[in-house]
Order: structure tokens, then sequence, then C-alpha cells
């Protein structure tokens, strides 16, 4: 979608056109969706929040000055899965585990051969333990840059804070999984360990 399309899909949403909103949409879910299962990693809870979410910015398109769209829907997105965090945070609820969003979901790996199959499995499940481990901030961070691969401005954009605060967030995050994982060097490959 250009730049231009894009402003005046605003517009009309702005105007009351759902159909342009819902364009806006099909447009971005996908990665709204994505940011938001890996900062809340239940799969469950992130379709709510992410619905959420773009009712949320329909209600607030008045609001929205300019800049990047679509690290404006992601800021609305980081707000309400902070929310979410909170509450579950208050409430000590754990969830249920065919909810919980693992890595080894989203890389498989075709070797057919068990005993990979088996590491790559932990290792997976040790990478999602360690990001679960990190702040609010320091995950979003993380997601932002190096899981979906948003530029730093973009990521700085979303959570509001400089881009150097972001690369502050990004380098602590970096150095706490490195140090997190190494404690389980087994599963990394001899390449990684140190």
């Amino acid at each position: 979608m250009t730049s231009y399309d894009e402003q005046r899909l605003i517009q009309l949403t702005r105007d009351g056109d759902y159909d342009a909103f819902n364009r806006l949409v099909i447009e971005y879910q996908d990665a709204v969706f994505a940011v938001v299962l890996r900062t809340v990693r239940n799969r469950a809870a992130a379709e709510d929040i992410t619905q959420d979410a773009f009712i949320s910015a329909f209600r607030k398109i008045s609001s929205y000055r300019g800049g990047i769209f679509r690290a404006w829907l992601f800021r609305i997105a980081k707000n309400s899965s902070l929310d979410y965090l909170r509450k579950v945070a208050r409430r000590s609820e754990k969830s249920i585990d065919e909810d919980i969003v693992y890595f080894a979901e989203i890389v498989k790996d075709d070797t057919q051969d068990p005993v990979a199959d088996a590491l790559n499995s932990e290792l997976a499940r040790l990478i999602e333990h360690c990001m679960g481990s990190l702040s609010e901030d320091h995950r979003f961070a993380m997601v932002m840059i190096d899981v979906e691969g948003y530029q730093y401005d973009e990521a700085a954009e979303s959570a509001r804070v400089s881009i150097g605060t972001v690369k502050s967030r990004l380098n602590r995050a970096r150095a706490r999984m490195r140090d997190c994982v190494q404690q389980e060097p087994e599963l990394l490959p001899t390449s990684l360990r140190l």
C-alpha cells in the first residue's frame, strides 16, 4: 500500500467509511497480531487484544496526527498488551499450555532427525522462557527489532521513546537473553557455546 493510499483510507475512515477502515485492518492485522502475540505469549489473548486494538484505533482515528500509521497502531496494541500483562500479573494467572506460543511453532525443522527435533524443541522452550523473563519494555524492543524486523524509528515511535532508548533497551535485552540461554549451553549449537 502506498503512503497516498494509506492517507486516503485514513481520511475516508475519519469520514465514517467502514470499508476504508477494513482495508487498513487487512493491511496491518498480521503485523499487529505478530507483535502482540510475541508480547503476551498467549494466542487467545493476542487475538482479543488485536481485535480490541483495531476497535480502539477506529474510535481514535481522529487523534492520529500523522507519522508512521503502523507505529501508531503498534502503540495502541502495545498499551493494550501491557494492560493485559498487568491484569494477568495481578491475578497470578497461568496460561493453558496449548495457548502458549513457543518459538518452535514458528521455526520448524525439516530434518526428520528426532534427536535434533527434540533439541530444537528444548532450545525453543528455553528461548521462550528467556524472552518471558525480560521486562515488558525490553521484550517489546526485542520483538519489534530482532523478531519482527522493524526499524529503530518505528519501534521508538510505537513505544513513544527516543531511538537511543530503544537501542539501549535492545542492547540490554540481547545481553540478558545471551546470559539466560548460556545457562543451558548443551542446547546451543557448538559454534555458539562460550
